[in-house]
């Protein structure tokens, strides 16, 4: 509106006060979380939001769907011949494309892909490795993607495309640090990768002491391991990494066999994963499963057996905003994050 007359810009100034004044009050609502009819009863462990309402979500039985509304319809059904698979990651550019990654030893991990929004399901990987176990699954873009599996006679396994998961190459050993005795992930979230940029990724590591997150700056060419104060060990260590710029980041884990452990779980860095700090400690008992950076804003979600939380300053205070268990968790804008969990439950969260 051009204020060509007074009284013009008067009725302007007074409906922008006014939009100004619900604008603060939106902003100063509590986080609200909604419970949606999913229409299963597997666990759903991995979720990914892409946006303009359209979320991938994955768990067991070889469960896999989506919504395309924002979760006021959900359509998941079980990947043809994969009812005894467990997809615990999920990763989808747009409703129609996405992959999702099995885990286990041997052939129990692999990788299937859709291409028409679900219909149907192609099997583009299959681990031909008896001690190989691939935890989590990760992409740059439609094209280039990484999966990772715990180590293997001392040695990360990991694997690459770049032909949008048509095919996948082992990456050689020894562009990557020595694995720790033991070492490897844990394939609670799909969130032990994550990728960011064209050419940077981090996993987290676990079940091997010190608890360390690796990382490339060149899209997986090499990779450095950094140790965390994070502690590690036997089923202990980093389940999640989340970055919200270059420098900016997380990793959460814990003991994922005890879930009334009360302990420090939450590590940050402000050098790309160089160097990790304690951050502090999360309000809700166990382990940390998964996080996720919020985008157009600081916010941080962890989840868990025992919880979910809420940070706005990179894990250094939390608030619980939920007591239920969750596995999953993914987000695309403060009002589009998405919870997964046991008995099918999907819920979005808005702050």
């Amino acid at each position: 509106m051009l204020p060509a007359l007074r009284f013009s810009s008067l009725i302007a100034a007074a409906s922008l006060a006014a939009l100004a004044g619900c604008s603060s009050s939106r902003s100063a609502l509590p986080p609200r979380i909604a419970d949606q009819d999913s229409g299963s009863d597997a666990l759903l462990i991995a979720a990914h939001a892409v946006g303009e309402g359209v979320v991938w979500v994955a768990g067991a039985g070889g469960t896999v769907g989506r919504t395309v509304d924002g979760g006021a319809r959900w359509q998941l059904a079980v990947v043809p011949g994969a009812d005894t698979l467990q997809f615990r990651d999920v990763v989808a550019f747009g409703a129609e494309t996405a992959w999702a990654l099995s885990i286990g030893p041997g052939a129990s991990s692999r990788v299937v892909k859709t291409t028409d929004g679900g219909a149907s399901w192609r099997t583009t990987f299959v681990n031909d490795d008896p001690d190989a176990f691939f935890d989590c699954l990760s992409f740059w873009d439609a094209q280039r993607g990484l999966a990772y599996s715990d180590s293997v006679e001392g040695a990360f396994v990991v694997i690459v495309t770049d032909d949008g998961g048509e095919s996948w190459r082992r990456l050689p050993a020894d562009v990557l640090p020595a694995a720790l005795d033991g070492e490897g992930g844990f394939a609670a979230s799909g969130t032990c990768v994550t990728t960011r940029g064209a050419d940077r990724a981090w996993i987290a590591t676990g079940n091997a002491d010190p608890a360390r997150v690796l990382r490339t700056t060149d899209g997986g060419r090499s990779w450095s391991a950094s140790d965390t104060p994070v502690a590690g060990g036997e089923a202990t260590g980093l389940a999640s990494v989340a970055f919200r710029s270059d420098t900016h980041g997380v990793a959460v884990g814990g003991d994922v066999s005890d879930p009334a452990s009360e302990a420090d779980v939450v590590a940050r860095t402000t050098d790309g994963g160089r160097t990790w700090q304690l951050s502090g400690r999360l309000p809700f008992p166990g382990a940390a499963y998964g996080a996720a950076y919020v985008p157009e804003s600081s916010a941080l979600v962890a989840v868990g057996p025992g919880g979910a939380a809420l940070s706005r300053d990179d894990g250094h205070t939390w608030t619980l905003l939920d007591g239920r268990a969750w596995w999953g968790v993914a987000a695309s804008a403060p009002d589009a994050i998405w919870l997964t969990g046991p008995d099918g439950r999907i819920a979005r969260l808005r702050l």
